[in-house]
């Protein structure tokens, strides 16, 4: 192993954030840097968030970490992090998440998230890593985007990889309010500039949570002491779009005259009207926290798992875009393409 990675303190544990330059995963890295005791590992494909991540801990007198630029599928560089730092929990919150974006970049998406994830999984589970956390979302749920059925995959071939050894586990999380992406800084800008607010339907629902509040039930989902299992937190009843919208422009207009109109755009690719978080063949159990349920469904079997994994590999090797759908659908049976996707496989197939 040649010494390209930089050096870092002993300490009582270490922690390797993957995507730790994102919204969640940023948030995350600050709440876990307060403990001294934790040494971070902190890994990110983003130079520029990796550079204001590695910025904001260096103003908090932060010392313990190693901030490395890579991507969760260099399997030369897991290896090098896995045999340097040998770390003891794994939070893994580096993924695709625009949902229409995603669904032009089909081949992308299912790389970063699902094949990610599974490299990382057995990378974790090869060198006895105490736990993983993956950070999952309520579109995996019934998905209706490529988004949505990586990030079913991704679950899948986590708890496939799981073990007593090795616990790794999965929380689904809802929209975080204020992140890049997301409706509340797109409304703050098109209030700004005086309307209109688009909204895409006007019955259009979704889970919502704060930063603080992702973090803290993150914190508690990697406290459980579980293997091979997906957490939802409780969440109450999704909010609909067009009344934050209105909410939004009622508060903007304590300081900006005027009347700000809302304009309906339609569902984008692969959105839903509403977002689901258990389907059908789950049910939910209690944890111990009182805020995080457990979702129980019936096991896929392993050999299953591992055989779509491989041909989903391929498929991607290949890019050939037809095979992969289609061996999304067959793990994913409740998987339902976009008409966006349809297209680009009509297209493919001429």
């Amino acid at each position: 192993m040649n010494a390209s990675l930089p050096s870092i303190a002993n300490s009582d544990k270490t922690v390797l954030v993957t995507g730790a330059g994102g919204c969640i995963g940023s948030a995350l890295t600050e709440a876990l840097a307060s403990d001294d005791r934790c040494q971070l590992i902190l890994l990110d494909h983003s130079e520029q968030n990796l550079y204001e991540l590695n910025r904001r801990l260096t103003a908090l007198g932060c010392v313990g970490y190693a901030a490395i630029l890579g991507d969760i599928l260099d399997a030369p560089l897991l290896e090098e992090i896995f045999e340097r730092y040998r770390p003891d929990t794994i939070y893994h919150a580096a993924a695709f998440k625009h949902v229409p974006l995603m669904e032009s970049n089909p081949l992308a998406v299912v790389r970063n998230n699902a094949i990610g994830t599974w490299e990382l999984a057995k990378a974790a589970a090869r060198f006895g890593v105490e736990r993983v956390l993956m950070i999952s979302t309520d579109k995996a749920v019934n998905p209706r985007s490529v988004m949505g059925a990586s990030k079913r995959v991704a679950e899948l071939g986590l708890l496939r990889m799981s073990h007593p050894k090795t616990r790794m586990n999965a929380v689904r999380l809802g929209n975080v309010l204020g992140s890049p992406g997301s409706v509340t800084p797109l409304f703050q800008q098109q209030i700004a500039e005086g309307g209109p607010v688009t909204v895409a339907h006007p019955e259009a629902r979704r889970y919502f949570l704060t930063l603080g509040e992702t973090v803290e039930l993150i914190l508690a989902a990697s406290s459980l002491d579980e293997s091979g299992s997906i957490f939802i937190p409780k969440m109450g009843e999704p909010v609909k779009i067009l009344d934050l919208a209105k909410r939004m422009i009622q508060e903007a207009r304590l300081q900006t005259p005027g009347d700000v109109a809302i304009a309906f755009t339609g569902l984008r690719p692969g959105d839903k009207l509403e977002e689901e978080l258990v389907s059908a063949q789950e049910a939910l159990e209690p944890t111990r926290d009182e805020r995080l349920q457990r979702v129980r469904a019936l096991p896929i079997p392993a050999e299953k798992v591992d055989a779509s994994m491989a041909r989903i590999s391929a498929s991607l090797a290949e890019r050939n875009l037809p095979a992969l759908v289609g061996e999304l659908g067959k793990l994913v049976s409740e998987y339902q393409p976009s008409e966006t996707l349809l297209g680009l496989l009509n297209t493919s197939l001429a």
